[in-house]
């Protein structure tokens, strides 16, 4: 019983009867009282835990897909019977009802272990501050453990418990991950509930989930990824962003994946970091992507904003009663960083939202032309002593590729992804558009189970991770459609996708069973795909999931000669696609031997 487990492990130990929900779960409530890393600030009591499991007892392990697996919460979020300080003592209150993303855990089964140490008011990316002491590295109690949901961190990395939440403003839920060795998962904002969450920028904020596998995560976000209509910036997910569509796929043969220009990238001096995402962009093409190098300037531009802009004043709206009776209650580090937002107008907070819009539409066709960027989700790491000496600058640092990604709405998660000489674990991050969470995760666990590192700071290996073949599953409230024209990714008619909320499933390839037409007319110009079984060859495609509420305004925009039919893709699968009508190659341009269409716009 002494082992990490993920989630599909422990529910298997409980159904073959190895220990009880009882036993494992008082072993692992001890295992949190002798903490030595300072990761809680409460703990449940004997007498809690035994109404959870008896809670458990009436209840059918088939019926609970979190039944028995203890958790952590960052003790901005509220869970009853426990108070909640976020991080501040003189802040702290006893709330009466849990926060709706604990509710929806416990209601799968989870039990809530206790509340975890965090920087002061969600502020920061080192776990360094707080009254309570900082949290230590899990792999070295000298380095920072990163923040601000540090304790949340180390308890899944030291194995304490299952998985854990934390909150993500500029990169709480990622940063974090990386220097524990674990996954942080930065849904989609609104995907998961901040109702009952002690706000830092309520505009940005999101509830996080860090746990030691990308099929952990998967259960974790359908648990806790529930509409909850009493939060205001809640938001529906989408049916192509459920969890029958994670894919822990063989290869990342046809993905297109963007890095910022080696000048952009910045490390902080530190060559091991350098030389460890270097190694991760070769394992990436050897797993058979493309690697596209991108200006990434728009992206940082936009990252200044959420420490120069309107948004520390969103920070000092939160708690904008309680600084306003003694600030001295806070931390000096947060009452400079909070405390300087009171002189922000309004004027100024109007012309950085027109900023950040401009940033917006500049860096969103750069993400649409990609199945995910890829960054160091950390550029280096410090010690607890060097951050506490230059305590601004260097928690700074650490956000240099987090800031901009609640301000720009994007997805993200941060996958282990090697360690320095010193033994200190890194970090890489995956970020693509909103919705695009499980396709986020179907990657991490390719990366994941290629890398094999084992379990946080444990020794516990890497177990084989899920392979569920979406190839063949289509939900009833959505129809996967095949693109290879001018509604691909980032070309001119995409947005008739994106308008209809579709979303982008994957890159592939025809059969080798098609001829590829440019047509006359335009603009803009568009392709005719005609299956020739005896002179055929294989066209790239995309393939998109759209809402069927949405299928027949987009068949209205379908013109002559183009309908929609049936092609077979390279797999030998058969879905729903752009086709063409023979006469119309008449007076066309014979393109199949570019083999796609960005080949031909391409060679204009």
């Amino acid at each position: 019983m002494e082992q990490t487990y993920t989630i599909e492990q422990l529910r298997a130990a409980y159904t073959e009867q190895q220990f009880s929900p009882a036993d494992y779960l008082k072993q692992q409530l001890s295992m949190a009282r002798a903490d030595s890393h300072n990761c809680w600030l409460s703990l449940i009591s004997d007498s809690q835990l035994d109404s959870y499991l008896a809670g458990l007892a009436s209840q059918d392990i088939n019926d609970l897909p979190l039944y028995g697996v203890p958790f952590a919460v960052k003790d901005n979020i509220d869970v009853a019977g426990l108070n909640t300080t976020a991080g501040c003592k003189e802040y702290s209150y006893q709330p009466e009802q849990n926060a709706f993303v604990v509710d929806m855990l416990i209601k799968a089964g989870a039990v809530p272990l206790g509340k975890t140490n965090l920087d002061q008011f969600a502020t920061g990316l080192s776990g360094t501050r707080s009254p309570w002491g900082p949290v230590t590295n899990s792999f070295d109690p000298d380095y920072i453990s990163g923040g601000s949901s540090s304790g949340s961190a180390v308890s899944v990395a030291t194995g304490q418990v299952c998985f854990s939440l934390g909150t993500d403003t500029a990169g709480s839920g990622r940063v974090p991950a990386a220097l524990n060795n674990i996954l942080g998962l930065k849904a989609t904002k609104g995907l998961v509930s901040c109702s009952g969450v002690v706000p830092a920028c309520k505009s940005l904020d999101c509830v996080t989930i860090f746990a030691h596998t990308s099929d952990d995560l998967n259960v974790l976000l359908e648990v806790a990824g529930q509409y909850d209509s009493s939060d205001c910036y809640a938001r529906q997910n989408r049916d192509s962003n459920h969890a029958g569509l994670y894919l822990a796929a063989k290869e990342l043969t046809g993905y297109k994946i963007a890095v910022p220009q080696a000048e952009q990238l910045e490390f902080f001096g530190n060559q091991d970091t350098q030389h460890l995402f270097a190694e991760s962009l070769n394992k990436l093409q050897q797993l058979g992507a493309e690697l596209v190098e991108i200006d990434f300037e728009p992206f940082l531009t936009a990252a200044k904003l959420l420490y120069e802009g309107p948004w520390v004043a969103e920070r000092y709206a939160a708690i904008e009663s309680f600084m306003e009776q003694d600030p001295s209650r806070c931390l000096p580090v947060i009452q400079t960083i909070i405390g300087g937002a009171k002189s922000v107008t309004g004027v100024e907070a109007f012309k950085a939202f027109y900023k950040l819009q401009a940033y917006k539409n500049i860096c969103d066709p750069i993400v649409e032309q990609f199945d995910a960027i890829v960054t160091p989700t950390a550029g280096s790491t410090y010690t607890i002593a060097q951050l506490n000496a230059d305590p601004i600058q260097l928690n700074s640092n650490m956000g240099y590729y987090t800031n901009f990604m609640n301000l720009l709405d994007y997805s993200a998660i941060s996958v282990p992804a090697g360690f320095q000489a010193s033994g200190l674990p890194f970090g890489i991050t995956l970020f693509s558009q909103a919705y695009a969470d499980r396709k986020l995760l179907s990657m991490a666990a390719l990366i994941q189970q290629s890398n094999g590192y084992a379990l946080g700071a444990t020794k516990q290996a890497l177990p084989q991770l899920k392979a569920v073949d979406t190839t063949q599953y289509t939900r009833q409230d959505s129809l996967q459609i095949v693109v290879c024209g001018a509604h691909l990714s980032g070309l001119a008619l995409n947005h008739q996708l994106l308008e209809r909320e579709a979303t982008l499933i994957k890159t592939s390839t025809t059969s080798k069973n098609y001829r590829f037409y440019a047509l006359a007319g335009g603009p803009p110009a568009r392709p005719g795909l005609i299956r020739d079984e005896e002179n055929g060859e294989q066209i790239a495609v995309e393939v998109w999931s759209i809402p069927t509420k949405h299928v027949g305004s987009f068949l209205q925009g379908i013109p002559q000669p183009l309908g929609l039919g049936k092609v077979e893709l390279a797999d030998g699968q058969w879905l729903t696609s752009f086709i063409c009508e023979g006469y119309a190659i008449s007076g066309a341009t014979d393109i199949t031997h570019l083999a796609s269409w960005r080949a031909y716009l391409d060679s204009l």
